[in-house]
């Protein structure tokens, strides 16, 4: 098979850099385009040499215009830690509105495949467990998080809506609590924020009694499920995550285990909106995709401790 010219948009963020490998290792063409509000060019710094990749410095919120004909648009570029998007919260809803429609444009003009990457939050906090991609969400549409869950909930709207009236061949996945190498340590994510503050001996901040639960896929497993769903024909949004469950407690005290730590565990208010509960259905995954996670996620916790006792 001939390579194919694929756009990776947030392409210098974590999961984007991890995505733009393995496309690179499977011998693909890859655009990488990303402004560098929340990704980092150091995530691609090793890519800059390969002949097949290319970086542009460019915010999707503006038109993009690529001469190179386009097979696939992976669209991830969007802050997707609540530190970042809870500061940029305009910048976090241009990206998943005009952002979204620019990108769609472009997968326009070329007959491209376009995916979306889109998250759990639609979900909001659930009253339905686990959730499945059938389930509506119950999202507070002006609090906090809005900024991030809203938007993402419209691109989804917009994204099917260029589907049926401009047949583009789209795909969406919803993405559950990933983790591993390259996360920003001050993102402000559960995991790198524990394991940055075990490694240096610090109080362990679990927010509320700590019972709320998380399902973490690591990032090599998401990847995998992106791709798979690129490949696939389903045009319908799928469930990307790891279905083991547990308490922020739990992960606070496995990630204090694993790094050797002194730390104390303390406890902070609860964040408004913070979700209860969190856990994928992966049936639709498995049927359509013959998909489902398969590193384990202590595996994925001690990989990413490592990586942060060398980098940070």
């Amino acid at each position: 098979m001939s390579e194919k010219t694929i756009v990776v948009t947030g392409g210098a963020g974590f999961l984007g850099s991890h995505l733009v490998e393995t496309l690179l290792k499977q011998g693909e063409r890859v655009i990488c385009v990303d402004s560098l509000v929340t990704g980092k060019e150091k995530n691609i710094q090793e890519f800059m040499e390969n002949e097949k990749f290319t970086f542009m410095n460019h915010d999707i919120t503006r038109p993009l215009d690529i001469s190179d004909d386009l097979d696939e648009i992976y669209n991830l570029a969007c802050p997707a830690s609540p530190i970042d998007y809870q500061m940029i919260p305009i910048e976090t809803l241009m990206a998943g509105s005009y952002g979204v429609k620019n990108m769609l444009d472009l997968a326009l003009k070329h007959k491209a495949k376009f995916l979306q990457t889109s998250t759990s939050e639609v979900y909001g906090d659930p009253l339905e467990h686990p959730q499945k991609e059938t389930y509506w969400g119950n999202v507070n549409p002006i609090g906090l998080r809005s900024c991030y869950d809203e938007s993402k909930r419209f691109s989804e709207a917009l994204i099917m809506a260029y589907h049926r009236v401009h047949d583009i061949d789209i795909r969406m996945s919803r993405i559950f609590n990933t983790f591993g190498p390259r996360m920003r340590p001050d993102d402000g994510r559960v995991i790198p924020t524990f394991v940055k503050q075990a490694l240096k001996d610090e109080p362990i901040t679990v927010f509320g009694d700590g019972d709320q639960t998380r399902s973490f896929c690591y990032v090599d497993d998401n990847i995998r499920g992106q791709i798979a769903l690129m490949a696939s024909s389903y045009t319908n949004p799928v469930n990307i995550g790891n279905p083991v469950e547990m308490t922020i407690l739990q992960l606070a005290e496995k990630v204090i285990e694993f790094c050797g730590s002194k730390s104390k565990i303390v406890h902070n208010p609860l964040p408004k909106d913070d979700p209860t509960r969190r856990k994928p259905d992966l049936t639709l995954a498995r049927q359509q995709l013959g998909w489902e996670p398969k590193v384990n996620w202590e595996d994925g916790l001690k990989i990413t401790i490592d990586w942060f006792k060398k980098n940070t």
